[in-house]
């Protein structure tokens, strides 16, 4: 299958945390860093998701935030620093590409907000994503 979600990064499940109708599921990603993802309870099943399956943790680019530094006092849990590789700004908006450990990200932000951080390549960021934007798939062999 193909998709056209850019963020696609591999992982294993390390925990599943069951609620009433959903869960979280962290993710240890093929970089090392951890990753949470909300998914219904009906996702968790559908995927027979426990502690060692491999998974792809798939995020829109417009659902990935950037910031210069760490941000604290923040409900946002996922946090992965990285630099930026390269930026493609238009009228509006702007494309910026992430290395990671582990892989690249896409964000999609506004024109204006590439402009006022400063990006350009080179410039350590940090990507961040809420755990309800982040989808999971089964990882294919």
């Amino acid at each position: 299958m193909t998709l056209s979600i850019r963020n696609q990064l591999p992982g294993t499940v390390t925990t599943v945390t069951q609620g009433e109708a959903m869960a979280t599921v962290r993710i240890r990603l093929d970089g090392g860093q951890d990753l949470t993802a909300a998914i219904t309870l009906d996702a968790v099943e559908d995927l027979g998701l426990s502690e060692g399956t491999p998974v792809r943790a798939l995020v829109k680019s417009t659902e990935v935030s950037l910031a210069t530094a760490p941000v604290h006092g923040v409900s946002i849990r996922n946090q992965l620093p990285g630099t930026v590789t390269a930026v493609a700004t238009g009228a509006a908006m702007a494309t910026v590409k992430v290395a990671v450990e582990g892989g690249e990200l896409t964000s999609a932000i506004t024109a204006d907000s590439a402009t006022e951080l400063a990006l350009t390549a080179g410039t350590p960021v940090v990507a961040l994503i809420k755990s309800t934007e982040v989808s999971l798939a089964l990882a294919t062999t």
